[in-house]
């Protein structure tokens, strides 16, 4: 999935599916927040080839109901729909 961090803005409230397959079946998670920050975030992760050689993750920064901050990283497994 290319995820298009554009179209997230802050402010706006989210709920943010993301799937993890496993051997035995695929682990869903879900997450509802408000927006704080969109973004990209480098990873101490070497990657050739791209911005300061490092590996690079779409980011989501959500503040959930409970006051709670959740730092999401989008990938072609997450679904994030805009409520």
């Amino acid at each position: 999935m290319t995820t298009q961090l554009s179209m997230y803005t802050p402010g706006q409230r989210v709920r943010v599916t993301q799937q993890v397959p496993r051997a035995t079946g695929t682990l869903t998670t879900t997450i509802e927040g408000v927006i704080v920050r969109a973004g990209q975030s480098k990873t101490g992760s070497w990657f050739a080839h791209s911005r300061d050689k490092k590996l690079w993750l779409d980011r989501l920064e959500l503040r959930k109901d409970d006051g709670e901050m959740v730092v999401v990283n989008l990938d072609h497994y997450s679904s994030v729909e805009t409520l």
